[in-house]
């Protein structure tokens, strides 16, 4: 079966980080970068996860530390993670179970950012290190003027919806547009 490639509107949305350690605290910036109202459970938290805006939970998981909570990235041991992922499945809240694809009802991608354009990559949860690689190989062939690329599609979006320009008309035109950033 595929995964049904979405991105998260996090900003001001709480989010729960469970997991005190090295795996925990590389997912902590993403939640941060993308808005999310962090917490963070775990009975040891690593120096680097304490941040003025990230709520501290010095304590084991409890299923209760869900309620409320959009997302879960579950960071910890196996055993915690599955718990995690059980009490988040009845609260019909996703989690992504580090490194546990069996316990995940979310996957991280590999993703490049680069002018205000995200470029997220999956393989399913089953090869990250695959994910890792494309997504260093595609931020290589990212063009260094994507940001005139985006402003000249800002224009003409803009353009297109107050002229109702049907949407299958659009590309061609936007393409028009990109090559004459070269001429």
């Amino acid at each position: 079966m595929s995964l049904y490639p979405v991105f998260l509107h996090l900003r001001g949305r709480p989010a729960l980080l469970v997991g005190g350690g090295r795996v925990a605290a590389g997912k902590l910036d993403g939640l941060i970068e993308a808005g999310a109202r962090v917490t963070v459970v775990a009975p040891d938290i690593r120096p680097d996860l304490i941040k003025a805006e990230v709520r501290l939970v010095p304590r084991p998981f409890q299923a209760s530390d869900l309620d409320g909570k959009w997302l879960a990235v579950a960071a910890a041991t196996p055993e915690v993670n599955r718990a995690v992922a059980a009490a988040a499945e009845v609260r019909g809240i996703f989690v992504n179970a580090v490194d546990d694809t069996g316990a995940a009802s979310a996957y991280l991608g590999g993703v490049v950012r680069k002018a205000g354009v995200t470029v997220a990559i999956s393989t399913d949860g089953r090869a990250p290190a695959l994910a890792g690689l494309l997504r260093e190989a595609l931020d290589a062939v990212l063009p260094d003027d994507l940001d005139q690329w985006v402003e000249a599609a800002l224009r003409l979006r803009s353009r297109w919806r107050a002229d109702k320009i049907p949407m299958h008309d659009r590309r061609p035109q936007l393409l028009r547009a990109l090559q004459e950033i070269y001429r």
